[in-house]
C-alpha cells in the first residue's frame, strides 16, 4: 500500500490506564490505511531533545511503530511510550538540551522553532498528543503555530474542558471504591478514623464520585473551602451512628480549608507551574484529632487510618472502560486525520462521541458544579438530577 503520510503520538503528563489501548487503536488504524506511525518518547521532550542531523541516533527520542509493536501493549497500564511534564515553549536554562545551549541562554526558553523543525524533520504530517489540560495545551500552541493536532483527553481527575470523559478516570474511580472499601475492615476492627487522600488538584471528581456510591460519609473537594471544626463534628456523628465504630472521608489533594491554602510538598513547581500536592491527608487527620474530643463522649482516644491512595489507583491494567472508550478515542483521530481536519479535540457528550475545537481546553476549567452535585453543609454528593446526564453523571458538562 503506497503510504499516506506519517502521524506522530505522544503521551503527557501523569501515567494513566488506558493510555496504551489509545496509541494501539491509532497505530493499528494507521497503518492498516496507508500510514507511517512515529511514537515520540517522554513526551514533549522527545520532540526537544530529538537532533535533526543525518545519522545521528534518536532511537532514545522516537520509535516507528506498527502493528506488531504494539499488538500486546493494549492490555496493560502506563504507556510503553514514557512520559514527561516538559512545556517546550517553557524551558528553563539548565533543563536545554546541550546541542541547543549556543543558541538559548535566557532563564526561560522556547523551543517552540526547534519542536516544528524536528517534526518537519521527522516527516511528521499529523501530532496526535494524549495528555491532560497541560499538555493539550501546548498541542493547542502547535495548532496555532500551523501544525496538524488532533487530541485525545486524558487525566485521573477527569477535569479536561471540553468532554465529559478522560482516559484513565473510569479506572481511577473504580480503584478508589475497591481500596476505600477493603479499608473498611481495618477501620472497622479499631473503631478508627479514615481519612484516604485521592487525586484531584483543582477537580474534585474523584473524591465526590465515588463517595456518591457509597464508599465513603463525607467527601472534601477543590471547589469547596472545609471548616476543620464542621468536618470533625459530622465525622463524629458518622462513627457515633455507625455500628462498627468507624467513618471515612475522601479528601482531594487540592483541598482548601478555611483561611488557608493547598498542602504541598515543597515549593519547587514544574514546567506548567504547579507546586507538587501532598500531604492534605495528614493536614486533615493531624487537624480532627485535635478537635474529636469536642465533639465525642468517648472517654478513650479515637485513632486514625491515614492513607493516600496516589499511585495504586494509577497503576495496573485498565478496567473496562478504560479499555473500550481509549479504543474509541485513537479511532475517532484517525476519522479526523483521513478526512484532514485537524485542530480539535476527540471527546465524549453525555455518551456521544465527537469532537471540539481543540481550543476549549484552554478556555476554561472544569470543575465540579458544587450548587448541583456538592451538599456544601454536609460535605457530601446530592442525589438528583440524574435525569438527562452522562453515565458520569456529575462529570457531564
Amino acid at each position: 500500500m503506497a503510504k499516506k503520510g506519517t502521524i506522530g503520538i505522544l503521551t503527557g503528563g501523569g501515567d494513566v490506564p488506558g493510555l496504551n489501548p489509545a496509541i494501539r487503536a491509532a497505530t493499528i488504524r494507521a497503518t492498516r490505511n496507508g500510514y507511517n506511525v512515529m511514537g515520540i518518547r517522554r513526551g514533549w521532550a522527545g520532540l526537544v531533545e530529538f537532533i535533526s542531523e543525518k545519522g545521528v541516533d534518536n532511537s532514545d527520542h522516537v520509535i516507528p511503530m506498527d502493528e506488531h509493536v504494539v499488538n500486546d501493549i493494549g492490555r496493560v497500564g502506563g504507556t510503553f511510550l514514557h512520559t514527561s511534564r516538559t512545556r517546550p515553549s517553557h524551558v528553563k536554562k539548565n533543563d536545554v538540551p546541550e546541542h541547543l545551549k549556543s543558541k538559548y541562554s535566557e532563564d526561560m526558553n522556547d523551543l517552540t522553532p526547534e519542536v516544528i523543525r524536528n517534526l518537519e524533520f521527522l516527516g511528521i504530517e499529523y501530532l496526535l498528543p494524549i495528555g491532560g489540560d497541560d499538555t493539550l495545551s501546548y498541542g493547542h500552541h502547535l495548532h496555532k503555530e500551523g501544525f496538524k493536532v488532533v487530541a485525545i483527553p486524558k487525566t485521573m481527575d477527569n477535569d479536561v474542558p471540553g468532554t465529559d470523559y478522560c482516559i484513565g478516570f473510569s479506572t481511577c474511580v473504580t480503584r478508589t471504591i475497591e481500596l476505600t472499601n477493603r479499608l473498611r475492615t481495618s477501620g472497622a476492627s479499631h473503631e478508627r478514623f479514615i481519612v484516604i487522600e485521592v487525586f484531584g488538584r483543582y477537580a474534585g471528581f474523584s473524591a465526590l464520585l465515588p463517595t456518591m456510591a457509597g464508599a465513603a460519609n463525607r467527601c472534601v473537594i477543590p471547589e469547596h473551602e472545609v471548616d476543620f471544626d464542621h468536618l470533625t463534628r459530622l465525622m463524629v456523628k458518622d462513627r457515633d451512628e455507625n455500628p462498627s465504630n468507624y467513618s471515612i472521608v475522601l479528601v482531594s489533594e487540592g483541598a482548601t480549608f478555611s483561611g488557608g491554602d493547598m498542602v504541598f510538598e515543597g515549593d519547587e513547581k514544574d514546567a506548567y507551574g504547579h507546586k507538587k500536592l501532598g500531604g492534605v491527608g495528614d493536614r486533615v487527620s493531624a487537624e480532627i484529632k485535635k478537635r474529636c474530643n469536642k465533639f465525642t463522649k468517648s472517654t478513650k482516644g479515637i485513632n486514625f487510618i491515614n492513607q493516600k491512595l496516589a499511585y495504586l489507583v494509577r497503576c495496573g491494567d485498565p478496567d473496562s472502560m478504560d479499555s473500550i472508550v481509549p479504543m474509541v478515542y485513537g479511532n475517532l483521530a484517525l476519522d479526523l486525520i483521513m478526512k484532514g481536519k485537524s485542530g480539535l479535540l476527540v471527546n465524549m457528550k453525555k455518551g456521544t462521541f465527537g469532537n471540539a475545537p481543540l481550543d476549549i481546553v484552554t478556555s476554561y476549567k472544569k470543575l465540579v458544579d458544587v450548587d448541583k452535585w456538592y451538599d456544601a453543609k454536609r460535605l457530601r454528593p446530592k442525589y438528583h438530577n440524574f435525569e438527562g446526564n452522562a453515565v458520569f453523571a456529575l462529570a457531564a458538562e
